[in-house]
């Protein structure tokens, strides 16, 4: 082999491990995608609640294990099952679906508010999940009579 070949080759093995690195795409697409992320006006500092659409547009299923904020020590997952709420563990997202989250249903409580956010304001959360690690969002502040017509599908889309 020429001086000349040689440098092709380790370009094209670089180039090659490049990409294999980069995972070949311009642009990572989310694990999982938040919309319409709220929280309504607290009555109090006592509790609030947080209601959003959870897509997974991976062919592999998660879990929202958990969640944190600035805004309380203790958020809790709460599921809805016969007109009753009750603290679960985690929820399922599942592959190409989406978790949602909403009034009268299941959702994410803050109990024990640090202060009282006001229409308007911003929530910072950060929602962890068993696959796909941490994901910030931000909950808009809505009136308390504020109820989302939740997007259609979050599933296989990357915005």
């Amino acid at each position: 082999m020429n001086t000349r070949t040689i440098r092709t080759l380790a370009a094209a093995f670089s180039l090659t491990a490049a990409l294999a690195i980069s995972g070949c795409s311009g642009e990572a697409e989310p694990p999982l995608v938040v919309k319409g992320a709220f929280m309504p006006q607290p009555v109090s500092d006592k509790m609030a609640g947080a209601f959003m659409v959870i897509g997974n547009p991976t062919e592999e299923p998660d879990k929202l294990i958990g969640a944190t904020s600035p805004l309380s020590d203790d958020l809790q997952i709460h599921e809805t099952k016969d007109q009753k709420m009750q603290q679960v563990q985690s929820m399922d997202v599942p592959a190409d679906g989406e978790l949602r989250l909403e009034r009268g249903g299941n959702h994410i409580m803050f109990m024990g508010l640090k202060s009282t956010p006001k229409v308007g304001d911003k929530v910072a959360v950060e929602l962890r999940f068993e696959k796909a690690g941490s994901v910030k969002v931000e909950l808009d502040v809505k009136e308390r009579t504020y109820n989302a017509q939740a997007p259609t599908s979050t599933a296989g889309h990357g915005h």
